[in-house]
């Protein structure tokens, strides 16, 4: 009996080697990523980061169920460029995006490339706006440039088409139609679902177009502010009282209009609206453009009658955003998928709501660079983390490549957020962030600028058209209206950050920040 026992115990041995192998295998399978995209989401229009302008379910239970990032920052803050930050990993000078203009070099290296690469099947479905046709996808669905939010064109791996519906509904109908016709059961999928909303115009589905009607929004922070020790914030072309149009971005053209603004108008209704579809706008926004017009009889001014419609119709963008984003947190349940799947919420940069009295992005004040990212995955990170670090764009790819087990490329700049979400205390994470932003004249006349920030003070190099330096104070002075570069008391924290500036530069590779060529 004895010898019989000393036979099996190598083959008991073995077995259970084999049973832990396993084991560890399956805790070892690479997650699905399910990475969400919008463009221009402000923070403050996140219910989760702040319960005042909108409430945001659907996207709050990511955070719920996961983390929240409360200072993530665009390294460029503008649409193309951003999005390319985060696909490679890079600044903008390295990848070659430093504005809207160029067109994405698709053949460079991608996180989503290096995941099909190592086995993932990989899809795209929504808003892409980097003008070359997209690489690193196995399928493909797009909207050509910016889309139209009603009935728009669809590129689908170079078939373009007309459909029919509202841009945020069909972008989840055609991801949740790649899940169940087209995904591949025994391979970990990377779906990009990327949303146009709310970028500009900002024109909200039939269903939420009676929504907050009789809400009158209060002034955000700075909204009249006059830019009086700033150099170069008053030449901007993005401005509620002078640069937002009647009815491309107000939608009421019983006023006298700019060419501009009938051509842009004319594109986005009269072209693309179904006549059902017009009647409906106009009987819901008959009551909003008497206040409009009643509003300017009565010496409201312009810029905050522009304000009460721009905050309105973004908000309304919103609420199909959060509802969208329910339906596929809702799907991954039904379909067996949520315990395995990492999903990420994110915005390609900020937003100017009023703040300063604009819209758009771009500058490096907080409301443009600063971007919301939430994410989960269950059993790997714990719910109801609030992460306090400075993290950028750029840490997207490599964050992503290391959930899934793929290594992340030397030359890729950012730094994997996984540590922080394991609950690791990291000593040396950095300190403070690089900005860099380019493009000039075109859309805004937003003038070209670097800076480095930290958790207190922020600094900023103007150069090209306007040449100087602004130092903001964000502990006294959170909204930034006070140019503090020439205060006495601040001297020796300017002398530290540009010194630390030329540090990232040398770190980062932008050995010629100044270099104007292109624009």
């Amino acid at each position: 009996m004895h010898g019989h026992t000393c036979r099996l115990l190598p083959i008991i041995l073995i077995f259970l080697s084999v049973l832990w192998f396993t084991g560890c295998q399956e805790k070892q399978t690479p997650p699905n990523i399910l990475f969400i995209m919008t463009d221009d989401h402000a923070l403050k229009a996140i219910s989760a980061y702040n319960p005042d302008l909108i409430q945001t379910p659907n996207i709050d239970r990511i955070a719920r169920e996961g983390a929240l990032f409360q200072h993530l920052f665009a390294t460029n803050s503008i649409c193309a460029p951003s999005r390319a930050s985060i696909l490679t990993g890079k600044f903008s000078h390295l990848n070659g995006q430093k504005d809207n203009h160029a067109v994405f070099d698709g053949s460079q290296s991608t996180f989503p490339k290096l995941l099909q690469q190592s086995g993932y099947q990989t899809a795209l479905i929504g808003k892409w706006h980097l003008k070359s046709h997209p690489t690193g996808f196995d399928y493909w669905s797009i909207f050509p440039g910016q889309g139209f939010y009603y009935n728009p064109d669809i590129n689908t791996m170079g078939d373009t088409s007309q459909v029919e519906g509202y841009a945020t509904d069909l972008v989840t109908d055609l991801a949740i139609e790649w899940f169940q016709e087209k995904r591949d059961a025994n391979k970990p999928f990377f779906m990009f679902y990327s949303h146009k909303a709310p970028h500009r115009n900002w024109m909200p589905a039939l269903r939420h177009l009676d929504t907050l009607q009789n809400r009158i929004f209060p002034e955000p922070s700075a909204f009249y502010d006059k830019y009086e020790t700033r150099l170069a914030a008053h030449s901007q072309l993005m401005h509620l009282q002078e640069h937002f149009f009647a009815a491309y971005d107000s939608k009421v053209h019983t006023i006298p209009l700019k060419k501009r603004d009938s051509t842009l108008w004319k594109l986005v209704y009269e072209d693309r609206l179904t006549a059902e579809e017009k009647a409906v706008w106009e009987s819901a926004l008959e009551d909003e453009r008497q206040e409009y017009i009643s509003g300017l009889q009565s010496g409201k001014t312009v810029q905050w009658l522009n304000y009460q419609r721009y905050i309105r119709d973004y908000l309304r963008c919103v609420m199909a955003v959060d509802e969208n984003v329910g339906r596929m947190l809702d799907y991954l349940d039904e379909a067996g998928l949520a315990d395995n799947t990492l999903v990420v919420y994110m915005s390609d940069q900020g937003m100017f709501l009023g703040e300063h009295g604009w819209f758009d992005k771009r500058w490096m004040y907080e409301e443009s660079i600063r971007t919301p990212l939430l994410i989960r995955y269950p059993g790997h990170i714990s719910q109801g983390q609030i992460r306090p670090e400075m993290a950028m764009n750029i840490d997207l790819a490599p964050t992503l490549l290391d959930y899934a087990g793929v290594a992340i490329p030397e030359d890729i700049q950012g730094e994997s957020l996984k540590p922080l979400l394991s609950g690791n205390r990291i000593d040396d994470w950095r300190k403070e962030i690089y900005y860099h932003y380019y493009e000039f004249p075109y859309m805004t006349h937003v003038n070209p600028h670097y800076g480095i920030r930290n958790a207190r003070y922020k600094l900023i190099r103007l150069y090209g058209h306007v040449e100087g330096w602004e130092f903001y104070d964000l502990q006294n002075d959170p909204s930034e209206e006070l140019n503090s570069y020439d205060k006495a008391q601040y001297q020796q924290e300017i002398a530290a950050m540009k010194k630390q500036m030329a540090f990232l530069q040398e770190k980062y590779k932008d050995f010629n920040p100044e270099a104007i060529s292109g624009q």
